[in-house]
């Protein structure tokens, strides 16, 4: 079997590497003209900052692609062709392949604002975006980034850390309004301000101007005002990448439509990660998933079916994290923005608005607890995941809240305080912590 592989992004690499355990003889290709090796995207700013180098953000060794004979071809698959199996690639060559997997990532959203393709105006995805923000920053005074999601975020620390002045338009009247609700969203907040980084909200972006050597100077905002700066940062989100996919007669829509085995349309062609809209999405699961550890599942999931071992991809309990500068973030389950019928939550924060943590919970008995949003401090995740499977109440769930405590064992404990605001907040459950954290457990 030769098995090629577009993309070289964690979806791709572990699809490769799970084929060589299942199938040691298999020959396998990857394609990409990204990099010539693999690296940690959600690394890709603290190269920037500083804190890593280039070579840091590699997961594994150059010696390890020979040694597990996993060849790289360093190209852009301009065509694909199902009917012959093969591909088309941008160096005059063509690929021949027996199964293929389409695992071309995400490309940045655009929204046909006049100056998006002006010199100093970009997104952050890939290490060419890396290499162009550092070439394109260097010895400005201000960058506007354009959108506040985590993206945003990511691009206005990473200006600041270099003495840039950044400035944030939000077009929605808080950060991250579509997932935080509006007491997270007023922590986030804060770490702008205590970082000095200026955000506009409810400001949008009309157009870009540039200068006489198309370069970007200026943006203008729907309300008519001029921010002069050298530098434009698009975070308005990314879209599946179906440039080669619209070559052929695999099905699209917003992504690579595939069935419940990843398969697409076309025998032997598969499709996972980013660029992947699944048919029929798991009972509150969304038809499209772009983050790191849905990519790693969805690349281990395919390489079973690939190697005639047929596994049905299922992610299970939404999670995630970020950091908005100094503020630690995890979200668990069900955690909407807004009021949801059916659903009740319980907000603690600490005086500091450093720390806070809400439990999502069902409004009728039992009371299941359904998702956890923690800011400032860390939960065990398969402890919360476990709270949320078994639909445990939310009683016991405070009751025992110290067993999701991930936090070093000598930081504050807050559990105590937690469950007395729990207590105030809802008289009618009048719960008793049983289990504190580590050490204090069994004092």
């Amino acid at each position: 079997m030769h098995l090629v592989i577009l993309g070289n992004g964690i979806t791709g690499v572990t699809c490769a590497l799970t084929v060589r355990r299942l199938r040691p003889e298999a020959r396998i290709t990857l394609v990409s003209s990204e990099s010539a090796h693999h690296y940690s995207r959600t690394a890709l700013m603290y190269v920037y900052m500083g804190h890593l180098r280039a070579q840091d953000i590699k997961p594994y060794a150059d010696w390890f692609w020979a040694e597990n004979r996993l060849a790289l071809v360093h190209a852009t698959a301009t065509a694909l062709n199902t009917a012959e199996n093969l591909l088309v690639l941008d160096n005059g060559t063509t690929l021949a392949y027996d199964q293929l997997l389409l695992a071309t990532g995400s490309e940045s959203k655009l929204f046909g604002w006049p100056g998006q393709h002006l010199a100093g105006v970009q997104g952050l995805y890939g290490l060419p975006d890396l290499e162009a923000m550092t070439r394109d920053t260097h010895g400005i005074g201000r960058g506007v980034v354009v959108g506040g999601g985590l993206i945003g975020v990511e691009l206005a620390e990473m200006l600041h850390t270099r003495g840039i002045e950044p400035l944030v338009l939000v077009r929605e009247a808080r950060y991250w309004a579509s997932v935080l609700p509006p007491e997270e969203a007023n922590l986030v907040d804060r770490q702008f301000q205590e970082n000095h980084v200026a955000v506009r909200y409810g400001t949008e972006l009309r157009e870009i101007l540039g200068d006489a050597d198309g370069r970007v100077r200026a943006v203008v905002t729907t309300a008519g005002e001029e921010i002069a700066c050298q530098w434009v940062g698009l975070a308005t989100g990314v879209t599946p990448n179906l440039t080669l996919a619209n070559t052929s007669n695999v099905e699209t829509a917003q992504g690579i439509l595939v069935d419940e085995f990843l398969r697409t349309n076309v025998p032997n062609v598969f499709a996972a990660g980013d660029c992947a809209q699944h048919r029929q999405p798991g009972t509150g699961e969304v038809p499209i998933e772009q983050l790191w550890y849905t990519g790693r599942m969805q690349g281990e999931t395919v390489a079973h079916t690939i190697c005639g071992q047929p596994m049905h991809y299922r992610r299970g309990i939404w999670f995630n994290s970020a950091k908005f500068f100094n503020l630690e973030y995890q979200t668990y389950g069900q955690a909407p923005a807004g009021p949801t019928p059916g659903l009740t939550s319980f907000y603690w924060e600490h005086p500091n608005s450093r720390t806070a943590v809400r439990v999502y919970f069902q409004s009728e008995a039992p009371h299941a607890v359904v998702g956890f949003n923690a800011l400032g401090l860390r939960l065990r995740h398969a402890v919360c995941e476990q709270w949320i499977a078994q639909r445990t109440p939310v009683a016991t769930v405070m009751s025992h809240l110290g067993a999701a405590n991930f936090d070093p064992e000598f930081f504050p404990q807050h559990e105590k305080a937690i469950v007395a605001d729990f207590n105030r907040q809802f008289p009618g459950q009048s719960v008793a912590l049983k289990q504190r954290k580590g050490l204090f457990a069994r004092l």
